[in-house]
């Protein structure tokens, strides 16, 4: 069974603070015409990137964005040093990351950290379930997570843990859909979620994906005939009930390809890139209602802001450590 890197060195030869009662509701109290009814929901104010891989070690490390999108600066890591973790919100203002590589062999961990709604992240919480890297994870139900799929160091799975909205993790659930590594995943609507993409035995560059309801149960594998199958992208919420997924690998090399989430979970065709193409990055949800696409293969640490239509903006400068296959994801 290869690992992470060296699938992504095969085909990449030469490649260098808001109440519980007021955050989830209508942005102004109002349904804002998203097609299906489905009411836009206010989401959380500022995103934290974490861990990953800087190009000769794996770190702790991890950056605060704000609420205008801006990148801060790096915080000194606290838990173990790691990539290709899962990062999920939960609690509605809070968030987790579990899971990752610490280092090659691979040498994977099932270790959790919780972050607090200012964005500090707490020691190291003895793991819980199968460990794995290159997982997916996102809320579901409002104020709860799920982490799903990865490479246990033996093989691709499809087995999901549930994250309580006390930020617990549960056991192994039994994998539904295809077992496959690097992919992405987010929230869509105003409970649900869903995992798309990746890269499995029976799918190389998958553009498969699975619903997640709003009680946490994983939908059997949903094909698409549009859009470019990839592995290693990102994927974030956008406009309150839609998600976004951007940028990734496939046999052609890295891109910058993006394609929107609908409110009922249908993906869109191929949207052109904005941005420098690569692949091994995250995103998360800032604002309560944008997105932001950073760090990635190379290792880079641009960054790209996703406004509440869904639009890519260009490259902007680069902040703190470059580094691939850090986690993601929004809080506060």
């Amino acid at each position: 069974m290869r690992d992470l890197y060296n699938l992504h060195e095969f085909y990449n030869k030469g490649k260098n603070s808001k109440q519980l009662n007021n955050r989830r509701k209508s942005f102004g109290y109002q349904v804002l015409g998203f097609g299906s009814g489905v009411a836009a929901i206010a989401g959380n104010d500022n995103g934290i990137f974490g861990f990953g891989y800087n190009g000769s070690s794996r770190v702790s490390m991890t950056n605060l964005v704000s609420n205008v999108g801006v990148v801060a600066t790096d915080t000194t890591g606290v838990g173990t040093a790691r990539d290709a973790p899962g990062a999920t919100q939960y609690g509605e203002d809070k968030g987790i990351f579990a899971y990752g590589r610490t280092a090659g062999g691979p040498t994977v961990t099932a270790t959790s950290n919780l972050v607090s709604n200012s964005g500090v992240i707490a020691s190291d919480v003895t793991g819980v379930g199968t460990t794995r890297y290159g997982l997916a994870a996102c809320s579901y139900g409002t104020d709860k997570g799920i982490f799903a799929y990865g490479e246990s160091g033996s093989g691709y799975i499809s087995t999901s843990n549930l994250v309580s909205n006390a930020g617990v993790v549960a056991a192994d659930v039994s994998g539904v859909g295809d077992a496959r590594v690097l992919l992405a995943a987010t929230e869509y609507g105003t409970d649900t979620a869903i995992f798309a993409f990746g890269y499995g035995p029976s799918h190389e560059w998958d553009t498969r994906s699975n619903l997640v309801s709003n009680v946490g149960v994983i939908a059997t594998d949903v094909s698409h005939s549009g859009g470019t199958g990839r592995q290693a992208p990102g994927g974030c919420k956008y406009g309150g009930n839609k998600g976004i997924f951007a940028y990734g690998y496939n046999a052609s090399g890295s891109m910058s390809t993006s394609q929107l989430v609908s409110n009922v979970g249908v993906i869109g065709a191929n949207v052109s890139g904005v941005g420098s193409a690569r692949d091994a990055t995250n995103a998360c949800e800032y604002g309560q209602d944008k997105g932001i696409f950073a760090y990635g293969g190379g290792p880079v640490n641009m960054s790209n802001l996703v406004s509440n239509v869904g639009v890519v903006s260009a490259d902007v400068t680069g902040v703190g450590t470059a580094r691939q296959y850090p986690g993601a994801c929004s809080y506060n």
